[in-house]
């Protein structure tokens, strides 16, 4: 209960933190909590101020403990801590409902798999999803006297790429995967360094490079400049690049890329960072990149069926893209399968462990490099195969791409 304390004493002193946690009522076990957080949120949704004073004043405090319980709930609160007492609610919650599922299926004798299932559940329970059709309606009224302003998303750092996919779009989980060397980890920097330089934030979570390799990366792409000389700068960099050496670093600054290099981070942890930083920055657009899929710890083991582990990984960052309204893009690998077919550019059936990857996907970019295979073919030459495109197009984008530097740019196709 102590969590459940500390969690409603941190909306008492951070109002916003009310409309943006994913708790819902029904997380807290107190009854007492579950009340006295509607009140907080019905309050808060019209408006109002919760603090001693208001809550004191509207709220009939004696079921609660009265005005001395509200500043005990006060005492437990660390604001900085949030996301750890959302976490703490919530793996106490999910630990009430699994043992509740577990009760009722053995008094019901259940199948192995619906018990999966509805464990599964757990992780995917939403209590206020629901919308009046006469709400969405409403919104659409107007359409046919206004011109429509395209929802433009953010931009992706290629034309042609953004003409197809109209950049990253809010709530949309997009996949860009490969073979390895293909070029993964430096398109998704160059989408990066896009993202900063136009004004929004981009949030990386790096679960194999560590930061040091990533900030090499940005700079060596950013100043065209070989990346094997930046393992000893001094020795190897000319005086001309020395020159312009911190104007290039300050260039590389104004991305503002935030990186997080922990390994084995589950969804749940990047969600809390994630939601951390836009608080931080609540003026700029978040654009969360992962590198890469199966790294990501999973919250359930599932017997060590990677499958499944799989499913639940990309069913949670769908949900994230959602419920946090900003695009989310994941790096995969792909299998050995594509190394075996005589056309080798990869297929969807081609991602490691796919699971619902494909179904969960808004967007699926496919890297592939005839020079990977072929050595007198171009080695610059870089295709961009979108096989999947919820709100767009499917076809080919062409860039070039530096395998020495990691620059990429378009190419006139």
């Amino acid at each position: 209960m102590t969590a459940e304390k500390a969690l409603l004493g941190c909306m008492m002193k951070e109002n916003h933190l009310i409309g943006d946690t994913i708790i819902k009522a029904g997380h807290l076990a107190d009854p007492r909590h579950q009340a006295l957080f509607k009140q907080m949120r019905d309050r808060h949704q019209q408006g109002g101020t919760i603090d001693l004073v208001t809550l004191s004043t509207t709220v009939d405090l004696e079921p609660f403990g009265g005005i001395s319980y509200l500043h005990d709930l006060q005492s437990f609160a660390n604001v900085e801590k949030f996301a750890e007492y959302e976490e703490l609610v919530l793996e106490k919650w999910k630990e009430r409902e699994k043992r509740n599922i577990l009760t009722v299926a053995k008094e019901e004798d259940w199948e192995i798999q619906k018990v999966i299932h509805a464990l599964d559940q757990i992780n995917e329970a939403k209590i206020d999803d629901h919308i009046a059709i006469s709400t969405g309606l409403a919104d659409l009224y107007e359409a046919p006297w206004q011109e429509e302003n395209q929802i433009k998303g953010i931009s992706t750092g290629m034309l042609r790429l953004d003409q197809m996919t109209n950049g990253f779009q809010d709530g949309e989980l997009t996949v860009v995967a490969a073979r390895p060397s293909m070029g993964k980890t430096d398109v998704m920097l160059h989408f990066a360094k896009q993202a900063g330089w136009n004004g929004d934030l981009p949030i990386i979570f790096s679960l194999e490079m560590p930061n040091k390799s990533l900030i090499q990366r940005l700079v060596a792409s950013t100043g065209a400049i070989n990346r094997l000389k930046l393992r000893n700068p001094y020795q190897h960099l000319t005086e001309a690049q020395k020159e312009q050496w911190p104007e290039l670093i300050g260039r590389v600054s104004e991305t503002n890329i935030q990186i997080f290099d922990g390994a084995g981070q589950t969804v749940a942890q990047m969600r809390a960072k994630v939601r951390k930083l836009m608080h931080e920055y609540p003026d700029k657009k978040p654009l969360v990149l992962i590198d890469y899929l199966t790294l990501i710890r999973p919250e359930h083991h599932y017997g060590g069926n990677a499958h499944m582990q799989v499913t639940e990984i990309s069913k949670q960052l769908k949900g994230m893209a959602k419920e946090m309204n900003c695009p989310v893009l994941l790096l995969a690998q792909l299998n050995r399968a594509v190394e075996q077919r005589q056309n080798k550019r990869p297929m969807m059936s081609d991602i490691r462990e796919s699971g619902s990857v494909e179904q969960d996907a808004d967007v699926m970019i496919f890297l592939y490099r005839d020079a990977y295979y072929d050595q007198d073919a171009d080695p610059k030459h870089l295709e961009l195969i979108i096989s999947k495109n919820r709100n767009g197009p499917i076809g080919t984008v062409f860039a070039n791409y530096n395998q020495f530097t990691g620059g990429i740019r378009d190419a006139h196709d």
